[in-house]
């Protein structure tokens, strides 16, 4: 009885989620230059590459960025795959998370195409060709406006948050009225929850809140991207 495996209860794909999270995030520890490959940078940084796309759904800020992420995936993933199957886990956490992907990217080209209106040729030119190198060395331009434009070019994101919420949304459609709290104290209902989630990153991406280093845009694009495949799933009766 004592000698039960604790980790026995959680399903192969997310125990698999869980453990290269966490060995990538030793592994960037002690690699730091590990960031510059796997994280996901715009579409028009010289630091992109397609396969950012999936790498960055690894990588992770800090350790609280990891537990939190990886918290979340054992509580909501080992369900949802438990009800699912693998294949279809699998299958969902990755449409999500790429597809968040794709939806923050597609939010990043929009302002960069508003900051690039009020540029010259020149600026832009000195930014795409030097801007990566000179936030490197921590630096970055005096002028405003190409200070701004450097860090929506080349700063990354990374971690595994547009799958996550896309699986809280899953839970909260599948299940609810499952009873979740709120710091371990206050009972809400999971649609309830999924519903204030959904509406707070939307509204923090547009407002674009300054200083908090979240890409909101991920998170509300894993929720987008999980419902639509969700409702053809349903359309089919696949769920």
């Amino acid at each position: 009885m004592f000698n039960r495996n604790p980790f026995s209860d959680i399903p192969p794909v997310v125990k698999y989620l869980l453990l290269v999270n966490v060995v990538m995030f030793i592994v960037a520890m002690f690699v730091p230059v590990l960031d510059s490959y796997c994280a996901l940078y715009s579409f028009r940084s010289p630091l992109f590459k397609p396969v950012q796309l999936v790498t960055h759904m690894f990588m992770h800020g800090g350790f609280w960025h990891l537990f939190f992420n990886m918290f979340s995936l054992y509580m909501f993933g080992r369900v949802l795959e438990s009800y699912w199957g693998s294949k279809r886990f699998f299958i969902y956490y990755f449409v999500a998370g790429i597809g968040g992907a794709l939806f923050y990217l597609l939010v990043k080209e929009i302002e960069i195409q508003v900051l690039m209106s009020s540029m010259s040729p020149e600026a832009i030119e000195e930014v795409m060709r030097n801007g990566a190198d000179i936030l490197m060395q921590g630096k970055n331009y005096a002028m405003p406006e190409l200070g701004k434009l450097n860090l929506v070019l080349n700063i990354p994101c990374v971690g595994a948050s547009g799958a996550i919420y896309g699986l809280l949304l899953a839970f909260g459609i599948m299940f609810p009225n499952v009873e979740m709290y709120i710091y371990f104290a206050i009972p809400v209902k999971a649609k309830w929850m999924v519903i204030a989630f959904v509406v707070i990153e939307l509204l923090l991406g547009i407002l674009n809140a300054q200083g908090d280093n979240v890409a909101h845009f991920a998170h509300f694009g894993g929720m987008l991207i999980g419902f639509i495949l969700l409702m053809i799933w349903r359309k089919k009766g696949e769920v």
